[in-house]
């Protein structure tokens, strides 16, 4: 069609058009005007003069090259320029702009700029915003919160250097993070998958919050060099002692497995949360821990506003959420067998277990257990990166 489309005038591309859109079936009227630039109405009066030759009202009439309508961007050259200033994000704090705290949508910005004397339709702005190099876009997570920490950089080079150190010594190295709380019921859960045609699952029209109802809450271990994950599913509170119980399970379910003869392990964590570096109760806990199984534990902590830059956020929890996407988590069963059944190509495999105990909120570590807490901090940032040796010589397996 494009080859053969410069060697026809204007009817006689019009009846092409509509010829190829007939024979393309359902949808090729769509195909055939986004291929070649006509308008939809243009081939749907084609193909009536194709199924009626006689009551074709233009057989002796040909538009000539240049005829027709002039483009609206022709007869009102700012128009452009005024759709642009219409959409673009900067206008949204003027109190001029006419789509102040409105949708930007293709009808709003056509009638927009149809009250300032443009008349045009929502199909043409559309066309005019892909000239313009706009395209539909959701929000992107990319903004942290706050302002840069200044050895942001400095934190990161420590954390890796750490990293290396513990790999080529053949010591454990985990990723660790709390993933967002889940609705356990009936509720909507983003995504599709395949079902028997016009038999989705069936959930409830609203995510009201319902106090009776539980949670999931999903705490992950990621183990970087094995590319395994352990999920510790809890029905209670994310607290600092759930996140050092979920540590804890891992390691005697698989950790200790994995590694018979290790003497340290290294924990990458998240600067706040269940695991921040200001909780009391997580290095209390993670003391308890250090002392059970004799192991020297160091921990590094990403530094202020990087949560998302955790290795586990890419390595474990987005693939979990690819596999559980369209389907209601409708029992904690439900949820952990999904965790379970997560795997991808590049060999990730990944346990998980639920977790019913109890985890009550606002436990609180006096300064004489503090001092008690067997702790060395690093030279660079030990706020952040700190070593918990046991204060026993007895090792627990």
């Amino acid at each position: 069609m494009l080859a053969l489309m410069p060697h026809l005038n204007e009817r006689q591309l019009r009846l092409a058009a509509a010829v190829e859109a007939r024979a393309l079936g359902y949808g090729g009227v769509s195909t055939v005007a986004q291929a070649t630039g006509l308008a939809r109405g243009t081939i749907h009066r084609a193909l009536k003069e194709l199924m009626d030759p006689q009551a074709q009202s233009a057989v002796d009439h040909i538009r000539a090259a240049g005829g027709g309508r002039k483009k609206l961007a022709l007869q009102h050259p700012r128009m452009l320029k005024r759709l642009q200033v219409l959409v673009e994000t900067s206008t949204r704090g003027d109190p001029m702009s006419p789509l102040l705290w409105t949708c930007k949508s293709t009808r709003e910005l056509a009638g927009a700029l149809s009250r300032e004397g443009y008349p045009v339709s929502a199909d043409t702005v559309s066309r005019y915003l892909s000239g313009l190099g706009y395209s539909l876009q959701a929000n992107l997570k990319t903004l942290e919160e706050g302002a840069a920490h200044p050895d942001r950089d400095g934190q990161f080079q420590h954390l890796n250097g750490q990293v290396r150190n513990f790999l080529r010594g053949g010591a454990p190295v985990i990723s660790v993070d709390t993933k967002k709380k889940e609705l356990v019921g009936a509720y909507i859960n983003r995504g599709r998958e395949w079902h028997p045609q016009g038999k989705p699952e069936r959930v409830r029209t609203h995510d009201f919050i319902d106090p009776e109802e539980t949670k999931a809450i999903p705490y992950g271990i990621y183990d970087v060099a094995k590319n395994q994950g352990w999920v510790n599913v809890g029905v209670d509170h994310d607290t600092a002692s759930f996140a050092v119980a979920s540590i804890r399970r891992w390691w005697n379910s698989m950790g200790c497995e994995q590694y018979p003869d290790a003497a340290r392990l290294l924990i990458c964590a998240d600067g706040g949360g269940s695991n921040g570096y200001r909780i009391r109760l997580w290095k209390s806990e993670m003391q308890g821990f250090v002392d059970e199984t004799g192991l020297q534990v160091t921990v590094c902590h990403l530094p202020p506003g990087t949560s998302k830059w955790n290795k586990i956020e890419h390595r474990l929890f987005s693939h979990i959420s690819m596999n559980w996407r369209g389907r209601p988590l409708v029992s904690h069963e439900v949820v952990v067998r999904l965790i379970g059944a997560t795997k991808t190509k590049t060999g990730l495999k990944v346990k998980a277990k639920l977790d019913k105990r109890k985890y009550p909120l606002k436990v609180k570590v006096s300064d004489e257990a503090m001092r008690s807490l067997n702790i060395k901090p690093h030279a660079f940032h030990g706020e952040w990166n700190y070593t918990i040796r046991p204060r026993s010589s007895g090792r627990i397996r």
